[in-house]
């Protein structure tokens, strides 16, 4: 299954040249690295990011990534937490996360 992480330009260039990321300032704060499910990125992005443009939508497979834990959080819904570094290996595909009239536009094969 896929799960997905939101990142801002400058988060996703770090991850780039890096190699690997533990994150946004929240996932530093927090200790893990916050993910969300297809059914929980799109109100993420209206929570979290809500004016940001110039994100980076980025899905990972969650099958068999170690350090995964699945916790209850936002309306008892669960997330997905990585309790490591993420790394390029570790992404399937990223797009740029188009902001058209103040909403953000999620592929459509979520």
């Amino acid at each position: 299954m896929l799960i997905y992480k939101i990142f801002r330009a400058p988060e996703w260039a770090e991850l780039q040249k890096n190699g690997e990321t533990a994150g946004a300032p929240i996932d530093l704060t927090d200790g893990y690295i916050h993910f969300s499910g297809a059914d929980t990125v799109a109100k993420t992005a209206a929570l979290y990011f809500a004016d940001a443009e110039n994100l980076i939508l980025v899905a990972v497979e969650s099958d068999g990534l170690s350090d995964l834990v699945w916790e209850e959080s936002r309306g008892g819904a669960l997330f997905p937490h990585l309790f490591r570094k993420l790394t390029m290996s570790d992404v399937s595909w990223h797009r740029p996360l188009l902001f058209v009239d103040g909403i953000h536009q999620f592929p459509a094969d979520l």
